[in-house]
């Protein structure tokens, strides 16, 4: 098993990750994980961890996983919005044909909000990109 091991280990948090170098060479054949530095995926700071330095191959390692997690986010964020959209339309069936008036109520005024506040940051934002494509023509 440990042959197979890979030589980093990214401990995900809220904004980035604690990276650990994988230690399987040692005299009681244990896993150890030793901690090599601090991560923040939104801004790309790379802190290393006790005042050690980095090497090329570490740093190499760290932004190679820091841009393989920003894509796995992305497309994470797509698939939550299509989810919504799921979501949106159940909601609509919903209301045609299960919900009670009295549940009808209980929602209507925050589902409306929202979908106001919803469609006019879409449409603001459709009219950007069509004043941007314009512009760019």
């Amino acid at each position: 098993m440990a042959a197979t091991l890979p030589e980093y280990f990214f401990r995900v948090r809220e904004n980035g990750a604690f990276v650990f170098r994988v230690d399987t060479e040692n005299p009681q054949r244990r896993i150890d994980m030793d901690q090599i530095a601090a991560i923040n995926i939104r801004n790309g700071e790379i802190k290393p961890h006790g005042g050690r330095a980095l090497s090329d191959q570490d740093l190499a390692a760290i932004k190679s996983w820091m841009a393989d997690r920003r894509a796995v986010l992305a497309a994470r964020d797509i698939d939550d919005i299509k989810r919504a959209v799921d979501h949106l339309n159940l909601t609509a069936h919903w209301a045609q044909t299960k919900a009670t008036d009295e549940q009808l109520e209980a929602v209507t005024d925050d589902l409306l909000l929202t979908m106001h506040d919803l469609r006019s940051v879409l449409v603001r934002k459709k009219a950007d990109r069509l004043i941007k494509g314009q512009k760019d023509d």
